[in-house]
């Protein structure tokens, strides 16, 4: 049964690259026709196969329905939110999770540190979009035009001497955000306060939240933060391994290029 079951399966791959007929099916599979004949039409009675007029079978619409059911039913904040709490509690500092609507990044989770100094920052509530490192590695997954317009579109208050200035220098710091993997927000929003950040990614690969570390330099310095950032990221890769059920998600851009 177990030999069936992943017979069948191999198909699925085979299909998502296009069309095939029965032939090709029993060639790839290594098996008789008439054995890839009654994986097809199993596979065609649950939807999960389509069997087109001229003969080739291609992928079912029930199985795109139940890929875009389960994406809905994900919540990424349930997901991380292990991930979140463990990572607080071998480095003592504040947490965040954040998600981006629209023109806008929220937090949608926070765990906060060990010591008594507390980040006014809560759950629901808007980023600096221009300075914060969730903002930077949520903008910097989304394609190119779509970055552009929205840098143009953004108003760039200068919290801090440090803060980004205007759209030009937001698009040169997202291409370096994009390029290697993870975003800092060192005194851009608060002189006090430092942040690091790693990207979490779903199957397709592309960002479907951001993670952070914050803390004020009054408990650790800016390099200090920086040093965390293997294990911020490892976490964040685990979340995405979680989310997305793959073992290595990737980014959709690397992809074309390999």
């Amino acid at each position: 049964m177990s030999q069936t079951v992943d017979r069948a399966l191999s198909i699925l791959p085979l299909l998502a690259e296009g069309p095939a007929d029965l032939g090709q099916v029993a060639e790839r599979l290594g098996v008789h026709k008439s054995t890839a004949l009654r994986l097809l039409r199993t596979l065609h009675e649950h939807g999960l196969v389509y069997r087109q007029q001229d003969q080739r079978y291609r992928l079912g619409a029930r199985l795109f329905a139940l890929a875009q059911e389960a994406t809905e039913n994900l919540d990424v904040r349930e997901i991380a939110h292990p991930h979140l709490v463990a990572l607080n509690e071998r480095c003592g500092h504040t947490v965040h999770l954040a998600v981006r609507e629209g023109d806008e990044v929220l937090y949608i989770d926070k765990v906060d540190s060990r010591y008594p100094v507390r980040m006014y920052s809560r759950i629901g509530r808007p980023v600096a979009i221009t300075v914060a490192a969730v903002a930077k590695l949520l903008l910097a997954g989304a394609p190119e035009a779509e970055r552009r317009a929205l840098a143009e579109r953004l108003d760039y208050p200068m919290y801090t001497a440090r803060s980004t200035p205007d759209a030009a220098s937001y698009l040169t710091e997202l291409a370096t955000v994009r390029e290697q993997g993870w975003a800092t927000d060192l005194g851009g929003h608060e002189e006090s306060i430092n942040c690091v950040g790693a990207p979490i990614r779903g199957a397709d690969g592309r960002v479907v939240a951001a993670m952070s570390v914050s803390a004020p330099n009054v408990v650790v310095s800016a390099d200090e933060l920086l040093a965390l950032l293997p294990l911020v990221r490892r976490t964040a890769d685990a979340i995405s391994r979680e989310y997305s059920g793959t073992t290595h998600p990737k980014d959709p851009e690397e992809a074309t290029h390999e």
